[in-house]
């Protein structure tokens, strides 16, 4: 029994002997997560919020003060181009064009009269003409046969009155004709007058019904069937009957955070997902970015706000839609996302390895060297930007910090433009570790998997 417990205390006794062993080895030591420099393809995305837009809507006001006898759609419904929308009571307007239709009429057929009595002048012309020739004729004898003796005084001055009453009766019915022309274009001029009239009644009549200028769906109707309407200024109550928007091209307006709109450019994709339609991603491109930089807090521009405080501040962005879709709907909320940048098969590293960081100088085994004594009055060595690199010292593991210059930035990695190459291992946190780790130190990888959360109670 004895033997047995010497035995049991000598084993608990290398035990403890390899454990100290193992903590005095390792005592130096800091714990590091790791990973390597790989190559992928990479974007920059940057987001914005906002709602769904058309990017052509109107309202429809009315055009004619009265009650509304009918409202042939509702809102939400889709309408095609020359639809009617509403009628207004239209007695008035009717009358006064099937008055003005029958004056119309009436004045056609004053014209057609003119026109009669202008034939019958143009006749009693030729009739009169023709009377004229055969009286010059027996003028003309008569003159020759007075010469001659052979007729009466009394005989040659009734041929010359009948000759000279010809000639006025010709002249008579010139004067009949012109007359008569111009009482027909009086009757015509009429005739237009009163079909102006007749195309301003109509045009009165016509907007009595309101039309859908283009197909387009109903998002707001204020009026109700019944109700009067007036003439007035756009928006104001009882002018405007509804609001149409052409869904055939659809917009999302969002806005940019001002950090990130230096970046945003007309013609880059955008995945356009709305809370409406969840599992759903449209494509589009940006067609608008706002110049005027927006107050967070009250929705109005810089300029027109008379504040100077400091506040947060966005851009608006608009987005086009490639292919618009029937389920979308204007106001609903939206999140767009702009790849404002994308290279494809570049070095990249996690964005949380880089770090700002004096670099140390080394010796052979990796050690840090000791510090120069900076000379009186001289700047204090900026940091830059760099990795820990992981490198093997003769067994150990040694942080050594490398400067790298970056590029683009996606959701977690960045570009690596020069310091490291591919597949090169650094030291990519613990973030605590990482701000106090210095260029030399012994560091082992921490493989240690992290410990899943305990759910929180329902009670």
């Amino acid at each position: 029994m004895k033997k047995i417990l010497f035995i049991a205390l000598g084993v608990l006794a290398l035990a403890g002997i390899v454990a100290f062993m193992v903590y005095k080895a390792q005592s130096g030591y800091t714990k590091v997560l790791t990973g390597k420099s790989q190559r992928q393809d990479l974007a920059t995305i940057i987001s914005g919020t906002g709602q769904i837009k058309p990017k052509t809507y109107v309202n429809v006001g009315a055009t004619s003060f009265g009650r509304i006898t009918q409202l042939a759609v509702k809102e939400g419904e889709h309408v095609k181009k020359g639809q009617v929308l509403a009628r207004i009571e239209n007695v008035q307007p009717t009358a006064n064009v099937e008055a003005q239709q029958a004056a119309i009429s009436s004045s056609k057929t004053d014209v057609a009269a003119m026109a009669a009595a202008e034939k019958t002048a143009e006749a009693n012309l030729e009739h009169a003409k023709a009377d004229l020739e055969q009286k010059q004729l027996d003028w003309t004898r008569a003159k020759a046969l007075y010469q001659q003796e052979l007729i009466s005084k009394q005989d040659f001055d009734s041929k010359k009155a009948a000759y000279d009453l010809a000639v006025a009766t010709v002249n008579q019915s010139n004067a009949a004709i012109v007359q008569s022309r111009a009482q027909t274009e009086s009757a015509k001029s009429k005739v237009t007058n009163s079909q102006a009239t007749l195309r301003y009644n109509m045009d009165a009549l016509n907007k009595t019904v309101s039309i859908a200028p283009y197909d387009a769906i109903v998002t707001n109707l204020p009026v109700r069937e019944g109700e009067t309407v007036v003439v007035g200024i756009q928006n104001a109550e009882g002018s405007t009957l509804m609001t149409l928007a052409d869904m055939s091209v659809i917009t999302a307006e969002v806005k940019v955070d001002e950090t990130d709109i230096v970046n945003v450019q007309i013609g880059q994709p955008a995945d356009i997902t709305v809370d409406a339609l969840p599992g759903r991603v449209f494509k589009g491109h940006v067609t608008l970015v706002g110049d005027q930089a927006i107050l967070r807090s009250t929705g109005i521009a810089t300029s027109q706000s008379t504040t100077g405080t400091e506040e947060a501040k966005d851009f608006k962005v608009v987005v086009t839609l490639d292919t618009p879709d029937d389920a979308l709907r204007p106001g609903l909320s939206t999140t767009a996302k702009i790849t404002t940048a994308h290279k494809p098969n570049v070095l990249t590293i996690p964005i949380q390895a880089l770090t700002n960081h004096v670099p140390e100088k080394l010796d052979a085994n990796g050690k840090a060297l000791p510090e120069a004594t900076p000379a009186p009055g001289a700047k204090p060595v900026p940091p830059v930007q760099g990795v820990f690199t992981v490198n093997n010292y003769g067994g150990k593991l040694r942080a050594v910090f490398v400067p790298v210059t970056t590029g683009i930035t996606g959701a977690t990695d960045i570009e690596v433009l020069s310091g490291i190459g591919e597949g090169q291992e650094i030291v990519t946190g613990p973030f605590k570790t990482l701000r106090a780790l210095k260029g030399g130190a012994l560091i082992k990888r921490d493989d240690a998997k992290p410990t899943p959360a305990t759910p929180a109670s329902g009670n």
